[in-house]
């Protein structure tokens, strides 16, 4: 399934849609791509979508290098309008090997890794990817480890989603999500990334959502 369809809306539709699901978004993409050193050569965008991350780290980075991997053909299509000269790759990110690079950059695709086991092999082979100081920027969902938390973290969500959406809407939209996204605790998250040998920083934090910035211990 693409990722347009897994949203239950049109791939034209995309840029406005996800900016009216996910709270924040703006401000936390501005955020991961200020993240990044200005000598940055080369950024490997996981699950790149449409290209909004990565067009602000080009934005943050003019000279760097994007690669884009995304399962998505019709999605790197609307990439390769949005970041010209990008290199962009059609395959699973679990699966394809990522180019040596200086910065690793997902936004909203990590969630789509099923389990923890896979998610910190991932990891591994992001740090064995990345150079010498090189980073890693993630932004997600990443509840509460508290389930009480959490649950209010989840009705915070809902209440942005039903300033745009109505209830069975927005009760839609959550249940089909949650087939196929897996939200990891924030404290979990981050010691499957210290496992894996990177300084975890939390640039950003709101409710559920959060950026992470992972570097590369020396």
């Amino acid at each position: 399934m693409g990722v347009a369809a897994h949203l239950g809306i049109d791939l034209a539709e995309y840029d406005a849609r996800i900016r009216t699901f996910i709270p924040h978004y703006e401000e936390m993409l501005s955020v991961a791509a200020s993240a990044l050193r200005p000598d940055t050569g080369i950024v490997v965008d996981l699950g790149i979508g449409t290209g909004a991350l990565s067009l602000r780290c080009r934005e943050r980075v003019p000279k760097a290098k994007i690669v884009g991997i995304d399962s998505d053909p019709e999605m790197l299509k609307a990439a390769a309008q949005r970041i010209p000269g990008a290199e962009l790759i059609c395959g699973s990110f679990v699966r394809w090997e990522i180019t040596r690079c200086e910065a690793v950059v997902a936004s909203f695709a990590l969630h789509h890794v099923r389990s923890e086991r896979a998610k910190a092999a991932l990891y591994v082979r992001i740090a064995e990817a990345l150079r010498r100081r090189g980073q890693l920027v993630i932004v997600d969902c990443y509840p509460a480890k508290s389930k009480a938390i959490a649950r209010k973290q989840f009705t915070a969500w809902r209440e942005h989603l039903r300033s745009r959406y109505d209830e069975q809407q927005v009760d839609s939209y959550l249940f089909a999500w949650s087939k196929e996204d897996v939200y990891v605790p924030l404290n979990v998250e981050v010691e499957l990334m210290r496992r894996a040998g990177f300084a975890v920083e939390v640039l950003w934090r709101k409710d559920a959502f959060a950026v992470l910035l992972g570097s590369v211990r020396d």
